[in-house]
């Protein structure tokens, strides 16, 4: 995947990640601003799950969102 997608589609899909993780805040949305690691950093802090977790639920919300080529 092009690791710029989620962050020049962030505008579009950031409400769709706080829905999709309610635990993360407006705060925590705002600190990602599109940038992939940094949301798997959050969502590992946020929910105590390990990485390979993580991305694997980043992969399936790209796919729902169609960000992944």
């Amino acid at each position: 995947m092009n690791t710029h997608t989620i962050k020049a589609n962030w505008t579009r899909i950031k409400g769709a990640v706080r829905e999709t993780w309610g635990e993360l805040t407006d705060d925590d949305v705002d600190q990602i601003a599109g940038e992939r690691e940094q949301l798997i950093g959050k969502l590992q802090e946020r929910y105590g799950k390990a990485l390979d977790i993580v991305e694997q639920e980043v992969k399936l919300f790209e796919d729902k969102m169609s960000l992944r080529k």
